[in-house]
């Protein structure tokens, strides 16, 4: 049985810290979306400083990267089993790539690349 996918509520643009400021300005100031701090949240490993966006019904995740020179952006894949969704991937030759960030402890996902090698992270929804 194949799984299903569908696109999750979360989109990271993982920002070097020389554009960070100008970008999240851009979405509270210019385009008056809602910005939220949060930086106090227990952000990914080698995220120095993150904001929420409210992208209309997805979270616009932006995190500064400091050893980053440009933009990337990250999406988020969801499924009913992830088990099956890697082994249904990997017999598409696409294989994990949990070294690109790491995940909370107890968590049920892995990281993958699309053939652009944009990451998106395969996970159950919440």
């Amino acid at each position: 049985m194949t799984p299903r996918f569908e696109g999750g509520r979360n989109i990271a643009m993982k920002l070097p810290k020389a554009r960070f400021d100008a970008v999240v300005a851009f979405y509270r100031d210019v385009l008056g979306m809602t910005v939220t701090d949060e930086s106090d949240a227990d952000v990914a490993a080698g995220v120095a400083q993150c904001a929420s966006v409210a992208f209309g019904p997805v979270t616009l995740w932006l995190d500064r990267v400091d050893n980053y020179t440009g933009a990337e952006l990250w999406l988020e894949l969801c499924t009913d089993d992830v088990d099956a969704a890697m082994a249904h991937l990997a017999a598409h030759g696409v294989s994990p790539q949990d070294e690109l960030e790491a995940l909370p402890p107890g968590s049920d996902g892995h990281w993958i690349s699309n053939p652009v090698m944009i990451p998106h992270l395969v996970r159950r929804p919440d």
